[in-house]
């Protein structure tokens, strides 16, 4: 359900009477709206992407992460459950978990030591029963109403997913039918495999990177190494598909020549004499053959998942959100635990595309702090979506901004705005 904003000067927080085509730039501005957005979204009713169970393959594992702005920790507890908690120890609020991964039998909190096992349940307070008949816990404490807070956690085919509202449907009816096909797209059943991690710390909002992804109509004018080696561009066979939400998205595309015609003539970027000295980058296996024709396929999965599958590298990307001009954007490379040798060599060749200083997205990053840049000076002002028209409709091309006012139609009902 939506809830009106608090606090909100009406005049001021109304949405552009042109509705979704619209965006205001005080969404990507507002401390209030920022911290709204913590509450009712990354705090509410959503599913949001915290690990791979790779990376916690053992009872005792754990890795630390965010969930927005909220941290917290995944782990595999001895019975070998998977289970996620908020860091924060429930006497204090104390930080507990200091290490980005490990092996622990339990969690302790450093300040006054409080202990619970790697489910949240607390096992140990010191000086419960005082000392020498002095002090200690009243007598109707009841360690099982203290444990650490304990969310909900969704497990698909080795991905986790976890969400603070213990009421929360199947994931399956979270992202619904059309990402749920795509998301099995990838994660088939097969066990998958870590190669590597970055991050990189991006100075725009959060929403203008999961924008980033839901926009196709930027990928074929700012990338060079998208459209010279016709990777990802206009004029080849794509689609854009937006599930019943809204919120999740679907971009698709099959792989063109490097070749200058009639139908690519107004993408500037591309140069048709681009080389690498080291080709292996651009030829890809066909592993995707038997479930489309498509050689990449970038889902947004709301509120802080993006899927990129790009001829054979594949990677999540996980925002976290710190303040309404700043985000972390956190990549987690992987394969499948089956691949051959050449196979890891080949997605991690293709990897270079991508990361902080990859040959695309590189350009991201620097663009979207760009755009941060110049919509903090002007917070009254508003976005322009119209691309492809004023609906929300999917699109058999990329030249369309739908997704992106889906995605506002339905942030705008979330938010009460």
């Amino acid at each position: 359900m939506a809830t009106a904003l608090s606090n909100f000067d009406p005049v001021v927080h109304t949405w552009p009477e042109e509705g979704f085509t619209r965006v205001p730039y005080w969404v990507y501005t507002d401390p209030r709206i920022f911290q709204r957005e913590m509450e009712v979204i990354f705090g509410g009713r959503t599913y949001s992407y915290v690990g791979l169970e790779c990376e916690i393959p053992d009872p005792g594992d754990f890795r630390r992460t965010f969930i927005g702005d909220k941290p917290v920790v995944f782990a595999r507890d001895l019975d070998g459950e998977v289970r996620v908690v908020a860091n924060r120890c429930a006497h204090r609020g104390v930080k507990f978990c200091y290490h980005e991964r490990g092996n622990n039998k339990e969690f302790i909190c450093p300040y006054h030591q409080w202990t619970y096992k790697l489910d949240g349940t607390l096992i140990g307070v010191p000086f419960r029963r005082g000392v020498k008949k002095q002090g200690g816990m009243p007598d109707d404490f009841r360690m099982e109403d203290h444990g650490l807070q304990t969310l909900k956690v969704q497990v698909r085919n080795g991905v986790i997913f976890a969400s603070f509202d213990p009421t929360m449907p199947p994931l399956e009816e979270y992202f619904g039918a059309l990402m749920i096909r795509y998301f099995d797209r990838v994660f088939d059943g097969r066990k998958l495999k870590v190669l590597g991690y970055s991050r990189q710390r991006i100075r725009a909002n959060w929403k203008i990177k999961f924008e980033n992804i839901k926009d196709p109509y930027h990928a074929s004018l700012l990338h060079v190494f998208l459209v010279s080696f016709g990777l990802f561009r206009a004029d080849t066979p794509s689609k854009v598909e937006n599930d019943e939400t809204g919120l999740h998205a679907i971009q698709a595309a099959t792989r063109g020549e490097q070749k200058v015609t009639e139908e690519n003539l107004d993408i500037r970027q591309l140069d048709p004499d681009l080389k690498l000295q080291n080709p292996e980058m651009l030829q890809p296996y066909p592993e995707w053959a038997s479930k489309g024709t498509e050689t990449v396929v970038m889902h947004t999965f709301f509120p802080n998942l993006i899927i990129q599958q790009q001829s054979n590298t594949i990677a999540m990307r996980q925002i976290r959100c710190f303040k309404p001009e700043e985000m972390e954007l956190h990549w987690t490379f992987f394969g499948y635990e089956d691949d051959d040798e050449e196979m890891t060599r080949r997605r991690l060749r293709q990897a270079n595309l991508m990361g902080p200083a990859g040959y695309v997205s590189v350009d991201d990053s620097e663009v979207m702090e760009s755009c941060q840049s110049g919509i903090s000076r002007y917070p009254d002002a508003a976005a322009v979506v119209e691309m492809g028209g004023k609906g929300t409709e999917n699109t058999p091309h990329m030249v369309t901004e739908s997704s992106i006012r889906a995605f506002y139609k339905a942030y705008r009902e979330i938010m009460g705005l």
